[in-house]
């Protein structure tokens, strides 16, 4: 069909978010030797405009809401050259600890994982 295939999406908005969370001064590898696994819950995406082979893209992530045990983040993927949306998205991720039971989100990472208004319609 010479578009990218629909689950693509979601490992993109993954990408944005790691790298998001590493600007913020979170890491992943850090919060799993605290015990602490954020595991997504909850995705959507909204295919806006197909993208296609060789386009260049450009992802943007940003923090929804947060709570104790849970963080929502925001994303928009846009085709780099002309800024054309092609798809909105949202994950919700919950905190588990070592055995995958509902857990909290350390406090002095809450504090780095601050809700932003969001710059596009989702």
């Amino acid at each position: 069909m010479g578009v990218a295939y629909h689950s693509h999406y979601l490992v993109w908005c993954e990408v944005a978010r790691t790298d998001l969370m590493c600007q913020l001064g979170v890491r992943y590898r850090e919060l799993e030797e605290l015990g602490v696994r954020l595991a997504v819950v909850d995705a959507r995406v909204r295919y806006r405009s197909p993208a296609r082979y060789d386009d260049l893209l450009r992802i943007h992530s940003w923090i929804r809401d947060t709570s104790s045990r849970r963080v929502i983040f925001g994303y928009w993927v846009e085709k780099a050259d002309d800024s054309t949306c092609l798809a909105t998205a949202e994950t919700a991720l919950m905190a588990l600890d070592n055995r995958n039971q509902i857990s909290r989100i350390p406090t002095f990472v809450q504090e780095k994982l601050v809700p932003v208004s969001d710059p596009m319609r989702i």
